[in-house]
């Protein structure tokens, strides 16, 4: 496998050229076509993704590390298939819609200016994480770590308190109904 250090990758579409399979360190993407691209068994650490299309990528036994996407197009991706050693990563920005973290440990994570509607955190550990400015329309929580998450400029979320862990997760007041869902109740507000 083909160790690449240091490099910028500009405007390349890899649907027409070849994506060599290998461990990335440090690299830059910028406004890369990586859409449908067979990213298995390869490594990436402390590499930066900005204004690509990596959606429908393949993940499979994948390494990510410490990596930052920015504004970037991401859907249907199955994080939950990727290499779990050390997994980590950041999003700012981004269009993160129909993919998948299903029993990720992903604390700390950050997701700002993000939107990520229709994803799946089912028995995720996001302990700890942050959702700044987020729109979590549909997506789903379920028996899901959320202590210590910040949600309070995340807006559109529906998470039920009963089957998610929630302790000290911080919530703005104008959210509280977004934790109130199931019950079928209507919030007015009077003030």
């Amino acid at each position: 496998m083909k160790y690449i250090e240091d490099q910028t990758f500009e405007k390349i579409n890899f649907q027409t050229e070849q994506f060599l399979k290998g461990e990335y360190e440090k690299c830059h993407f910028i406004q890369c076509d990586l859409s449908n691209t067979d990213l298995s068994n390869c490594r990436f650490t402390e590499c930066v993704f900005t204004a690509c299309n990596l959606s429908l990528v393949k993940l499979n036994k994948t390494a990510i590390q410490d990596v930052t996407f920015k504004e970037c197009k991401i859907l249907g991706l199955h994080f939950e298939n990727c290499n779990e050693f050390g997994l980590s990563f950041n999003f700012e920005n981004c269009q993160l819609n129909h993919t998948s973290f299903y029993k990720l440990k992903i604390k700390k994570t950050v997701f700002k200016d993000t939107k990520i509607q229709e994803c799946d955190f089912t028995e995720s550990d996001l302990t700890a994480a942050v959702f700044d400015n987020c729109d979590l329309t549909r997506t789903l929580f379920e028996n899901t770590i959320l202590e210590k998450v910040d949600f309070t400029s995340a807006y559109h979320y529906s998470i039920d308190p009963a089957i998610n862990r929630i302790k000290k997760a911080k919530f703005s007041l104008s959210g509280l109904s977004g934790l109130l869902n199931q019950y079928d109740i209507i919030i007015e507000n009077n003030l």
